[in-house]
């Protein structure tokens, strides 16, 4: 199993270096260094990818709307590591499909072929913000994956159907990958896993809200449906990566010193109020009645950080500790685990300390790890049990 990195770019408040908006621009302008002190830290430690998210409009946990922005100047600057984009948001509204071919090949250019391509369709908060047809993002989604790929397969391009209309054109640049950078899909919705094996797509996955048995469940129908696939693009891609929140320290005392159990709590807190303030309008009677009790709990502060702990949601601890956690990652089928390590009020030095010990002390066992038979599918057999 590999190791990842994800960045959301989280600027938490208060922005307390200056009186409004002075100290929002200082704190998301440390953020944005300090990401990139992180991230080639970990490029010279052998991490396997960095995935930037794109997220519009999220107060505190993610101002990264521009990932192509952040991949761009981290391809001049690292040598190995893979620029993965965690997601393009795809569905038409959200961005022109000649938009997303141009962006994803020229960081592959930039890079020398270490481009990944993830794909996505976002929340409704953001949808209805772009005016993304919710009803048929999906449709669109996969209409616009097939367009990027066109506009890079041939020369001249031009596309004719109901829902989108391009005239022939010569889409520059191509990617620097033959014939293009792999593609993955996000897959948080129910039935989603099942896509992503059916198109060829790998899939991203999480463990933040899920326990590690639905997780399996996930996995297993991903392999399933990847067994007899279409590919959607011309890269076939049969991966999983999941991510969840990471932070190592030198021991368990250390991490709670570092603050870990305030900075999981202020994630989780963020989310909810997040949902509850801006999502939760957009959903029908039935999302609400679903989503509504998940959340309030959470920004109650009645957040089960115990048990997310035990279970393995997190990964927290001295890197003995952390290897084992990550090692029920590996046994449940993920290639790759996306290690979420600047989340709430950590410290700079803090993360360099977490990508420091997980890079020399954790990711070469776990790429010499050969996981056990038989845990992902009796995982999932308890889950749907």
């Amino acid at each position: 199993m590999k190791l990842d990195l994800l960045y959301e770019i989280d600027a938490p408040k208060p922005w307390t270096d200056g009186p409004h908006p002075y100290g929002q621009r200082r704190r998301e302008q440390r953020a944005y260094r300090e990401a990139i002190e992180q991230i080639k830290l970990a490029d010279r430690l052998g991490f396997h990818t960095i995935w930037a998210v794109e997220h519009h409009f999220r107060e505190g946990r993610s101002h990264c709307p521009a990932p192509e922005v952040l991949l761009g100047a981290l391809s001049q600057v690292t040598e190995r590591i893979r620029l993965g984009f965690g997601v393009t948001l795809t569905p038409f509204g959200f961005t022109h499909p000649a938009r997303i071919a141009e962006k994803v090949a020229t960081l592959d250019i930039l890079s020398n072929g270490r481009a990944e391509w993830g794909t996505g369709r976002s929340t409704p908060m953001e949808q209805t913000a772009f005016g993304v047809d919710r009803e048929r993002s999906r449709e669109h989604w996969k209409e616009a994956i097939e367009i990027v790929c066109g506009m890079w397969r041939d020369e001249r391009f031009a596309w004719d159907s109901p829902n989108f209309k391009f005239p022939e054109r010569v889409v520059t640049p191509k990617p620097f990958q033959d014939p293009h950078p792999p593609c993955w899909m996000a897959a948080t919705s129910e039935g989603s896993a099942e896509v992503a094996g059916a198109n060829g797509l790998g899939m991203l996955s999480f463990s933040i809200m899920q326990p590690l048995e639905q997780m399996a469940r996930q996995v297993v129908a991903y392999r399933k449906a990847a067994q007899t696939a279409k590919p959607l693009t011309d890269v076939t891609t049969n991966k999983v990566a999941a991510y969840t929140l990471v932070h190592c320290a030198d021991s368990l005392a250390q991490a709670e010193a570092n603050g870990i159990w305030g900075s999981v709590a202020w994630w989780y807190q963020n989310l909810a109020q997040f949902t509850l303030d801006w999502e939760l309008v957009h959903l029908s009677e039935a999302e609400k009645a679903s989503t509504f009790p998940l959340m309030k709990p959470l920004l109650e502060g009645n957040i089960p950080i115990q048990h997310f702990h035990d279970a393995d949601m997190l990964v927290v601890g001295d890197p003995e500790r952390c290897l084992q956690k990550m090692k029920h990652y590996a046994d449940l089928g993920v290639d790759q685990l996306i290690c979420y390590v600047q989340f709430g009020h950590h410290s700079h030095e803090s993360v360099m300390k977490t990508i420091e010990l997980l890079g020399k002390e954790v990711r070469p066992e776990l790429e010499h790890y050969v996981p056990r038979k038989g845990v992902l599918e009796e995982t999932a057999a308890r889950r749907s049990a």
